[in-house]
């Protein structure tokens, strides 16, 4: 099969289009054809080693010391199941699934072997497209807000960095619970913010994000703006500080009303994303669809820091 194969770590021009060998299901996974698949922020981290401030030498030290052990990268996928391995049977050669692979990685690839309990059915009015690109955002934002914060109908949420793959889904998932969002963003995206549901909108070149005087029950960091320090400022009494991306030192010291870490891909989390891009609630906000043999250019617009929304590549 033809995959993007990422064997040292470097700029778009590493990732290249090869034929390897096609993956054999092991027990309990199954074998899919990747129709779409998200091309992510973590994606391009781990691409390019670069990890948030603190993360790089246990980051290297798991995954590989000059380039990733696991050569073919991508974790979010949507496709047709081709074939099972040994004990599956929540699953049948020809279904229509999406889901995310884990540690495992292998969705840049027109072949990927997943375990079948990460994988869920795909509605059928859902393109393959949206499916694939709504997952990562999404489930980081439903873990988040939900596992994390505990977020209420009529709290006040500040996302800062709204307008890319995690931001934008916090947006949507906390307006649907009944908060109040304020996003911020750049000038340039903060239509999309208020057609995503953003009751107020903040530039970030007209107004720093440590500068905004309103306070807020829970504030998302998205791309490493705010100081831990910073961050507590704008919390209302009793508020959560939460940290998408943060440094080793934010993540060690987070404690209390400031929480930072890892977020997960809960099956059901998945269920419910896709069954509100089916009901045209949440829109997974797609800049750039494009062939597998695009991958460096999907790259590029993962490192401008400028990408909106989700950018999915189709082998």
């Amino acid at each position: 099969m033809r995959a993007v194969v990422v064997e040292r770590y470097g700029p778009p021009s590493v990732a290249r289009v090869m034929e390897v060998a096609d993956p054999v299901p092991r027990q309990g996974e199954v074998v899919v054809r990747v129709a779409a698949a998200a091309v992510n922020s973590g994606d391009a981290r781990m691409r390019a080693a670069r990890f948030p401030r603190g993360f790089a030498l246990p980051a290297r030290l798991g995954i590989g010391l000059r380039g990733p052990r696991r050569r073919v990268l991508g974790v979010a996928l949507s496709g047709t199941v081709v074939s099972l391995g040994e004990g599956v049977t929540s699953l049948a050669v020809g279904d229509e699934v999406s889901g995310m692979t884990g540690a495992r990685l292998g969705a840049h690839g027109e072949l990927v072997a997943v375990r079948a309990d990460r994988l869920v059915p795909k509605p059928a009015g859902v393109p393959h497209d949206a499916a694939a690109a709504v997952l990562f955002g999404g489930c980081t934002a439903l873990h988040f807000l939900e596992d994390v914060a505990h977020l209420r109908e009529g709290q006040s949420v500040l996302v800062v960095g709204a307008s890319g793959a995690v931001g934008s889904s916090l947006v949507q998932v906390a307006r649907l619970a009944g908060a109040r969002v304020t996003a911020v963003t750049s000038g340039r995206n903060a239509e999309l913010a208020r057609r995503l549901g953003a009751a107020a909108v903040i530039d970030y070149t007209e107004t720093p994000v440590e500068r905004i005087p309103e306070r807020f029950d829970i504030v998302l960091d998205t791309v490493g703006a705010l100081s831990t320090r910073a961050g507590r400022a704008l919390l209302a009494e009793g508020g959560m500080l939460v940290l998408v991306l943060a440094t080793l030192w934010q993540t060690l010291a987070a404690r209390g009303r400031v929480k930072a870490g890892v977020s997960g891909s809960r099956p059901e989390h998945m269920a419910r994303l896709l069954d509100l891009v089916a009901s045209g609630e949440l829109d997974p906000v797609i800049q750039e669809s494009l062939p597998m043999a695009d991958i460096q250019r999907a790259y590029e617009i993962a490192d401008s820091g400028r990408k909106v929304g989700n950018v999915v590549i189709r082998p």
